[in-house]
């Protein structure tokens, strides 16, 4: 195992992710790279069953975002030029492929039924909340593209909710990739406090209108509708009570930072 702190990359040689494919009686060695990021406030015990997880995989590349400059996009795209698969799976560090997971997307590969056209796939990822394995409130089946053909990959982009853009068609995978997230609401607000200020610099760049008091109401309103009433977040019980209640502040928060920016613009 070797390590370039200078650059944020960890390389790790798995040996078990070159599957063989058969394709008109050929067989080809289809290798799989995992890209995983990993922030400076990493949890430990979440890293090592990620790391396990994807253990199969014929590479492993670690981008450590604290060391590099830019967003989610700008370090996916990094991960993508150090990869040397044919595929890239990426992961964060509080993610775990699943079992049954991991064995669609070798057997994918193994029967040489990539469908034709397909250049991406979209996982559904199963989000664990407060410790709850979440079904509503608009968490499942939460479908991030992940699992990427190289060669058919242009770049990521956004700031924020970075999506690949991709020469081709996307499908869909059925078994979910875990993501263990909001493990303290001491950690929400923590986030949220992070999340809104690049949520609300790009809603101001943006030209966003005006924040009066009704848009704050209106906001509110259509968060708690979306989660609690649209999907169904109390089904849940306590935790999707907490996280209807959590994620309306939430977007409160993010359009009183925009209202702040607003304001300070004016008196410019």
């Amino acid at each position: 195992m070797a390590k370039n702190r200078r650059q944020g990359f960890l390389f790790k040689k798995v040996g078990e992710g070159v599957v063989e494919v058969k394709v008109k009686g050929q067989r080809l060695k289809v290798k799989v790279s995992v890209i995983m990021l990993v922030g400076g406030n990493y949890d430990e015990k979440l890293l090592k069953k990620c790391l396990a997880s994807v253990s199969w995989a014929d590479e492993i590349i670690r981008v450590e975002t604290d060391k590099l400059a830019g967003s989610f996009a700008d370090w996916r795209n990094e991960g993508a030029k150090k990869a040397r698969g044919e595929w890239l799976l990426y992961v964060d560090s509080d993610e775990q492929v699943s079992r049954d997971l991991k064995l669609e997307i070798l057997n994918l590969f193994r029967i040489s039924n990539l469908e034709f056209g397909i250049s991406a796939y979209a996982i559904p990822r199963q989000n664990i909340l407060l410790g709850k394995c979440m079904r509503f409130g608009g968490w499942w089946p939460d479908y991030v593209i992940r699992l990427i053909q190289k060669d058919a990959l242009f770049e990521w982009e956004g700031d924020l909710h970075e999506q690949p853009k991709v020469r081709g068609e996307i499908g869909k995978l059925k078994n979910p990739l875990i993501h263990v997230s909001h493990r303290s609401l001491t950690e929400m607000v923590a986030k949220t406090n992070e999340w809104s200020e690049i949520e609300a610099r790009l809603l101001f760049k943006a030209g966003h209108p005006k924040m009066t008091w009704w848009r704050f109401f209106s906001a509110a309103f259509r968060e708690f509708w979306y989660r609690g009433v649209v999907k169904f977040g109390f089904l849940d019980g306590t935790v999707g009570i907490i996280e209807i209640v959590y994620q309306v502040f939430s977007r409160l928060v993010t359009y009183s930072k925009l209202w702040e920016k607003q304001l300070s613009a004016t008196r410019t």
